[in-house]
Parts: C-alpha cells; sequence; structure tokens
C-alpha cells in the first residue's frame, strides 16, 4: 500500500501511504447517479439472488427500481442480522464534553458563529456526568461527543476524558475532531476502543460550501481519517453521511465503496455505519433533500444485504416507533436516554443541545421495549483483556 515518489531536483525520496481520496477520483459522482436510476427491476432481482453483493448490486437495492421489492428486502435483512448477532441490541449513551467549535458547518448548532455559550467541561464535571449516566442503566459503551477546535478540545483534552471515563466504562468510544495516526494511536493507550467519524456528504465539489472554515473544509483531511484510524489499530470505525446534504443514494453509494475499500485495507478493524436525518439546529439550516421513514428502512436493508457483519445503528433522532420497527430487520445498535448539550445529564443542563431528539424515553423504556420484541439488550459485548 506504499508508493514511492524520488525528487530528483533534492535528491530524496518521500514515502505516501495510498489513501481514500485516491480511490474516490476514480468515481464520477453525477455518473455514479445517473447509474442507480437506471437500475431495473431485472437488476433487483439479481442483487436479491447473490450472496455476496459487489457495489452495483447494491446501487440497484436502493435505487428507485427497488421499492416494490422491500417485503423481499426486509425478510433477507432480517435473516442475516439473525445470522449474525443474534436477537440482541447493542446499547449505548453519548457524552457531549464540549460544544466549542472552530468550524462554521452551516447546518450544525455547534457552528463557530453562532452565538451560544461555549461549555467544555473539567474532569471534575466529566466525572459527575458519568455518575449520573451510570445511574441511567448498567451502560458499558459510551461514546464521547465533542464540537472541534483543537486548541480546546482536541487530542490532549480527548486523551484526558478518556482516562477519566475509563474506570466508569468498559468501552470507550469518541466522535470528536479527525486527529493523525500518531494520536489516534496514542488515544488506544488511554482507553480508547473506536472512533465515529461522519463524512458528511462525499460529494467533493459541494462539501466546502456546507462547510467554509475550520479543518473540517479540507475535504481530504476528514474523508483520509478513516485510513488514519486503520493505522493506527482502531479496533472499531463509525462512518455515516449526513442525510439531507446531498443525493442521499448517491452519497451512500460512495460509504459503501468506502467501507468496501477500509474492510479490505483494514480487516482486523470492525465497522458501524449510521444515517442521521437531519433535526432542526440553532441557525435555522433547512435540508436539501428529505429522506421518508420507508426510504430508510430501504436504505438499511440494503446495507445489511451488502456487508452482513456490520454494526447499523439508530440514535434517538429516530421516533420510537420507527425505532421499534426496525430492531427485528437489520438494526444492531441503539443509543437511549441521550441529552446532546455538554454536562446535560448533571452538570450544565442548560447548555444548547446539538439537535432536537426524536425518541425522549429513559433507557428503561427502551430496554423493556426490546424485550417485549424478544431481543436481548446487550450493555457490553467488547472489552480489551491484554495489552
Amino acid at each position: 500500500r506504499w508508493a514511492f515518489h524520488i525528487d530528483s531536483k533534492n535528491f530524496s525520496i518521500r514515502y505516501k501511504s495510498n489513501m481514500f481520496s485516491e480511490e474516490l477520483e476514480k468515481y464520477d459522482w453525477d455518473e455514479t447517479t445517473r447509474f442507480i436510476s437506471t437500475r431495473t427491476a431485472a437488476d433487483v432481482r439479481a442483487a436479491l439472488r447473490k450472496e455476496h453483493l459487489s457495489v452495483e448490486d447494491f446501487m440497484a437495492l436502493i435505487s428507485p427500481a427497488a421499492e416494490p421489492y422491500l417485503e423481499e428486502m426486509a425478510q433477507l435483512s432480517h435473516r442475516y442480522t439473525l445470522e449474525r448477532f443474534g436477537k440482541t441490541i447493542s446499547m449505548y449513551i453519548p457524552m457531549y464534553v464540549s460544544n466549542a467549535c472552530s468550524n462554521c458547518c452551516v447546518y450544525c448548532g455547534f457552528n463557530h458563529n453562532n452565538p451560544l455559550t461555549r461549555v467544555t467541561l473539567t474532569m471534575d464535571q466529566v466525572r459527575a456526568e458519568c455518575e449520573a449516566i451510570r445511574e441511567l442503566g448498567p451502560f458499558e459503551n459510551l461514546l464521547i461527543v465533542s464540537g472541534e477546535h483543537p486548541k480546546i478540545n482536541g487530542a490532549d483534552y480527548i486523551e484526558e476524558v478518556l482516562k477519566t471515563a475509563r474506570p466508569y466504562f468498559n468501552n470507550l468510544t469518541i466522535e470528536v475532531g479527525p486527529m493523525s495516526t500518531e494520536e489516534y494511536e496514542r488515544l488506544t493507550h488511554s482507553g480508547l476502543n473506536g472512533v465515529v467519524c461522519f463524512q458528511e456528504t462525499y460529494h467533493k465539489a459541494n462539501y466546502r460550501n456546507y462547510h467554509p472554515k475550520g479543518m473540517k473544509s479540507i475535504f481530504d483531511w476528514r474523508v483520509n481519517g478513516f485510513d488514519r484510524m486503520g493505522q493506527a489499530g482502531v479496533h472499531k470505525i463509525g462512518m455515516g453521511v449526513l442525510i439531507g446534504l446531498e443525493d442521499w443514494r448517491t452519497d451512500l453509494t460512495m460509504l459503501a465503496r468506502h467501507l468496501r475499500y477500509l474492510r479490505k485495507n483494514y480487516w482486523k478493524t470492525k465497522y458501524s455505519i449510521n444515517f442521521p436525518r437531519m433535526c432542526p439546529a440553532e441557525g435555522g439550516y433547512q435540508p436539501k433533500v428529505v429522506m421518508s421513514d420507508r426510504e430508510l428502512a430501504q436504505v438499511t436493508f440494503a446495507f445489511r444485504i451488502f456487508d452482513h457483519d456490520v454494526d447499523i445503528s439508530y440514535s434517538t433522532r429516530e421516533n420510537p416507533t420507527f425505532r421499534a420497527n426496525m430492531m427485528k430487520l437489520g438494526v444492531t445498535s441503539m443509543s437511549a436516554g441521550s441529552k446532546t448539550e455538554p454536562g446535560g445529564y448533571r452538570s450544565t443542563p442548560d447548555a444548547l443541545e446539538q439537535f432536537e431528539v426524536s425518541d425522549p424515553r429513559s433507557p428503561k423504556a427502551v430496554t423493556e421495549e426490546i424485550r417485549k420484541l424478544g431481543y436481548e439488550a446487550v450493555w457490553k459485548d467488547w472489552d480489551k483483556i491484554f495489552d
């Protein structure tokens, strides 16, 4: 995976690792969109007969031509989910530690230009949040979320948070600004198990329109962050796009290509995917496109049929009824009792939330529903025993 570049003028050799940004250059956005739109019922039936799908097959399953086949897709998705995961739903909870952000994402409440009180938790406040979460339920999977401000909540701060939270939880995942390979590797020795990062959109030409300033405006730095996670030996990588920015079918095809690329190159790593639909946020940005519940179900089925082993996660962005309906049909992990503002569980309950929660039920209520549906809520599914 290494390319060698010889600089004859300066008589030096530079080593350059291949990254996904180079792979992405092979695919044209508009061409991909056209290909999806021309899929036929025959293409869909052919894909459903296969045990292992190509990306082209996946494109057929998310195309308009697949809409009449949703019931068949749901049954197949259910079958593969039972084979790989059994009747289980892995539970996690987010803990927001900072809304300080140097980015100006037009759709996000944490936008640097928004006039809101910025909160970054101290380690005493982090401990208080951890204790409050432990009182909510037997959570062991904690997702640590932060705005992206390298000087305030960069690698050093996140390392402190990880060390503070580790005595309370067995599995720690972060959703923060992309880091270097060296920083990710350092954090794996401080309790880090997983990293979640949303590319938001793979439409490189329009990406800058949504992210005009800050480190997030650098498309290649963000999209290659997943390579850096893999190189650092991160145990689990979570990925996704933000539904509402660009054509969701094309964006999710790029996500499927990215997932297949990562599986090939970092095969020791586990993967999860999520497709959050845009919710109201401070600033009043309105989604460019809207995905219906039926379309979200179609995408969920398609990804399960495309990748039998990937963890498919639904957050509290989705409403209770829809989450319950999808629980048996492909979803394998869910959050519950979520607060989306820094210190929301105990420390600073009046801080601005990042997005509006659609499922406000307590963890107890969610797990009771899981049991009624004949499934088991799993609080801990991985632990690092040996260093």
